[in-house]
């Protein structure tokens, strides 16, 4: 029944996009508006959506198309999306449907209206009609630089050869991890925060221009809105609210995970310093806990460096501390060979230079990573033999 339905409306739009380019001035009574969808309560929608909104005055079809549909019921969407192999594609909805699934969420959803030339109009909808055939509908998803948003923003900008550019949209040396931020910390994602800062490596820490700045719905929307075309003329001929509702989030205490890092390494450190023998037997069950997970966690950002297709998985200084060699150490912890001693004197010094320099690196690493890179650092100097 669900395909039957898209069945159906995919015949429509081909025969409206058909009934466009049969008269000249087609697109003269087409209005094209870009909706911007307020962020959820889900972390896929922390940052909010962005969609193009197409009606006809003489077909009356209203119509919105969406670059963010993917299919989660691939038997291998896990796999794919981890792998940066997952196909995002455009669909395209009534506009009704689409503003009853908002509603129900309870997201504000704001509309421009293009202030577009006939030919313009023509340019976006043939775009829209290339995009929607099968062999072109799909692309790979990229968080910063090929996502839903940026995808309506080349749409929107291309077919505006010579025209303004927006005003200075964030301050200058504004990183994409800076507006990340800004969106999770507000809807109470720490622990969201943290793993993203832990994933996504120095890429996400360079400088954003203009262009770059408007992947985030927000941003498009402030990017469209002081646009001019012509020189003077205003991009955005009507802005209107088709949706306001208070937001659902609830913001909670962004710092859970510095918190919980910080109780749990200061009990661990009442353990290692505790006296007896049966202590030191717990302090080697805490060292092989924290070497094996410090391990496998670099050796999982070794694989999303270079084992997926993500561009902002690669060159994570993260690694400086989540050394995925300390699984072999772990494994051999017991038998305290000589050159494992001469090991935990290499990562002693690879963590203090990670911890002196932790202000001054290409990357930002999160502050609720600091009490483990302190008592990593306590355990490397005792492994060493460096302290008694």
């Amino acid at each position: 029944m669900k395909f039957l339905r898209f069945a159906l409306l995919f015949c429509f739009f081909h025969a409206f996009f058909c009934s466009a380019q049969a008269q000249d001035s087609s697109s003269c009574h087409v209005r094209i508006s870009l909706l911007t969808c307020a962020p959820g309560q889900e972390l896929y929608s922390t940052f909010g959506h962005t969609a193009i909104r197409i009606t006809d005055s003489i077909t009356h079809m209203d119509v919105v198309y969406n670059y963010g549909t993917f299919n989660f019921d691939d038997p291998n969407f896990y796999m794919k999306f981890i792998r940066g192999k997952l196909d995002y594609f455009l669909s395209a909805a009534y506009f009704p449907d689409f503003m009853y699934e908002y509603k129900e969420d309870q997201r504000s959803v704001t509309e421009q209206v293009l202030n577009l030339t006939c030919a313009q109009k023509a340019q976006i909808v043939h775009a829209l009609e290339t995009n929607m055939q099968a062999a072109n509908r799909a692309y790979k998803y990229d968080f910063i630089y090929d996502n839903c948003t940026t995808r309506v923003r080349d749409l929107i900008f291309e077919s505006l050869p010579g025209s303004g550019g927006a005003k200075q949209l964030v301050p200058e040396g504004t990183t994409a991890r800076n507006l990340i931020h800004v969106y999770l910390d507000s809807g109470g994602e720490p622990w969201s925060k943290l793993g993203i800062d832990i994933l996504l490596g120095a890429k996400l820490d360079k400088p954003l221009d203009n262009k770059v700045a408007m992947f985030l719905p927000d941003y498009l929307m402030k990017g469209v809105d002081s646009a001019v075309i012509h020189q003077t003329q205003l991009l955005v001929a009507q802005k209107s609210m088709l949706l306001n509702v208070p937001s659902p989030i609830i913001a909670g205490w962004n710092y859970a995970p510095l918190a919980t890092f910080a109780i749990i390494c200061v009990l661990m450190a009442v353990l290692y310093l505790a006296p007896g023998k049966r202590a030191k037997t717990i302090a080697r069950f805490l060292d092989s806990f924290l070497l094996y997970f410090t391990g496998l966690l670099g050796i999982l950002l070794l694989f999303m460096w270079f084992g997926t297709d993500h561009k902002m998985t690669k060159d994570n200084y993260n690694l400086l501390w989540a050394l995925p060699t300390n699984v072999v150490a772990a494994f051999f912890l017991w038998r305290n060979p000589l050159w494992l001693r001469r090991y935990f004197y290499v990562a002693f010094i690879i963590n203090a230079i990670l911890f002196a320099a932790w202000f001054w690196l290409p990357q930002e690493i999160n502050v609720a990573i600091a009490p483990l890179v302190l008592l990593m650092l306590f355990r490397y100097a005792k492994l060493a033999q460096l302290r008694p």
